[in-house]
C-alpha cells in the first residue's frame, strides 16, 4: 500500500475511533447528533438517513436511528431484468443508535462495519450530503435575475470551484434552488399575459381548461392547460398515452411535461400539457390530477413514461388500475 492510502486508512480509522468513544456522551440537541455523525460519513465515504424513530407518551422524540443509506433490502414490483440499474440497497449494518436523557441526547451504540464499498473521496455526492453554500446560491440569484440559463450557471460555477471534483452538489441542485426562488404570481408581465391569455381563451371556448398552482406566498409553482381540441382527444385517443418531461422551452428553466396520444393514423396529438417547478412526487401528483379532472376522471388504460421513480410514485397514487403500475418505459 502506498503511503497516500496508508494516510487515508489512518485517517478513517481516526474518525471511526471518535465515533466510537462518543458512545454514552451527551449532546444537547438532535440537531447536533446529527451533525456529528454526518461529518463522519462524510469523511468515511457513505450517505445517512434516519431508519427508525419514537416518541414517548408526551408524543416527544425520545428515540431515532441513523443508518447507513444503503442499508434494508429492495423490495420492488420492477422485474430485475427490466431494471437499468441495480438497487443500491445492500442491507448494511452500519449505524448509530440515540436515545434522549432527560433534555440531552446519547448515542447508545455503534456500528461501523459496511458490507459495501465506501468512497470518501465521492461521499459529497450523495444525496444527503449534497449542499449550496451561501456564494453559490447569491451567484445562482444573481445570473438568474439577468436571464442566464440555469445550465451555464451551473457551469460557471463549476469553472469558479475549479472543476466538478471540488463542488459539493450537482446540476439538479441548482434547478431545484432556482424552482424554490419562483417570481411572485403577477410581478413579472408574462405571468400576468399568461392569465389574461388563459382567460380570454375560456372566453373563446368554455372548454378550454387550465389550473395554475401556488404556493403560500402566492407565487406560481406549477400550471397545466387544454384547449377544447386535446379535451375531445382524450376521449377519442386518451387510452394510451406517452407522459415525458425532457424538455426545458422557457425562460424560467420549468420542465414543459406534454401528454401524448397516437390517432387512428399513426400521428401524434396533444392531450394537455404543463410547466412543472420541479419533478418530484407531490408535483406529478398535483399534474395528474388536475388531467384527470380534465379527462372529467377518466382514467388512462395505460401510460408510457421514463424511468421517473417521483413519476411512477404519483401514477400509483393517482391511478387505481392496477395496468398503470407496470410502468412502460419510453
Amino acid at each position: 500500500m502506498d503511503e497516500e492510502g496508508i494516510h487515508k486508512e489512518d485517517n478513517e480509522k481516526h474518525y471511526e475511533d471518535v465515533v466510537s468513544h462518543c458512545v454514552e456522551i451527551y449532546f444537547d440537541s438532535v440537531d447536533d447528533v446529527k451533525k456529528f455523525y454526518k461529518e463522519y460519513t462524510i469523511r468515511s465515504g457513505f450517505g445517512t438517513r434516519i431508519r427508525t424513530s419514537r416518541k414517548d407518551d408526551d408524543n416527544q422524540l425520545c428515540y431515532f436511528k441513523l443508518v447507513c443509506s444503503r442499508e434494508g433490502k429492495c423490495v420492488s414490483s420492477i422485474p430485475p431484468e427490466m431494471k437499468t440499474l441495480p438497487t443500491q440497497r445492500k442491507q448494511c449494518p452500519a449505524r448509530i443508535t440515540v436515545v434522549r436523557r432527560e433534555d440531552k441526547w446519547m448515542i447508545s451504540s455503534v456500528v461501523h462495519e459496511h458490507n459495501h464499498d465506501v468512497s470518501p473521496s465521492k461521499s459529497r455526492l450523495i444525496r444527503g450530503n449534497r449542499k449550496l453554500n451561501m456564494q453559490a446560491k447569491r451567484t445562482l440569484d444573481i445570473k438568474d435575475e439577468t436571464g442566464v440559463r440555469i445550465h451555464k450557471s451551473f457551469r460557471s460555477l463549476v469553472c469558479d470551484a475549479g472543476g466538478f471534483e471540488n463542488l459539493h452538489f450537482v446540476e439538479r441542485d441548482t434547478r431545484n434552488y432556482i424552482g424554490q426562488q419562483r417570481r411572485p404570481l403577477g410581478k413579472e408581465g408574462d405571468i400576468q399575459a399568461l392569465l389574461n391569455h388563459f382567460s380570454s381563451m375560456r372566453e373563446l371556448n368554455k372548454d378550454f381548461f387550465f389550473e395554475i398552482d401556488v404556493d403560500a406566498d402566492n407565487r406560481i409553482i406549477n400550471i397545466f392547460w387544454a384547449d377544447g381540441r386535446s379535451r375531445a382527444a382524450c376521449a377519442n385517443f386518451g387510452d394510451i398515452v406517452s407522459f415525458d418531461t425532457t424538455y426545458l422551452t422557457n425562460k424560467y428553466d420549468m420542465p414543459f411535461a406534454p401528454f401524448v396520444g397516437v390517432k387512428h393514423h399513426g400521428q401524434s396529438i396533444l392531450l394537455g400539457c404543463g410547466h412543472l417547478c420541479a419533478e418530484d412526487t407531490c408535483t406529478f401528483v398535483w399534474l395528474f390530477q388536475s388531467w384527470l379532472r380534465c379527462r372529467e376522471n377518466k382514467a388512462p388504460q395505460g401510460i408510457v413514461t421514463d424511468q421517473c421513480k417521483a413519476m411512477q410514485n404519483a401514477i400509483e397514487i393517482i391511478f387505481p388500475n392496477p395496468l398503470l403500475h407496470k410502468h412502460h418505459f419510453l
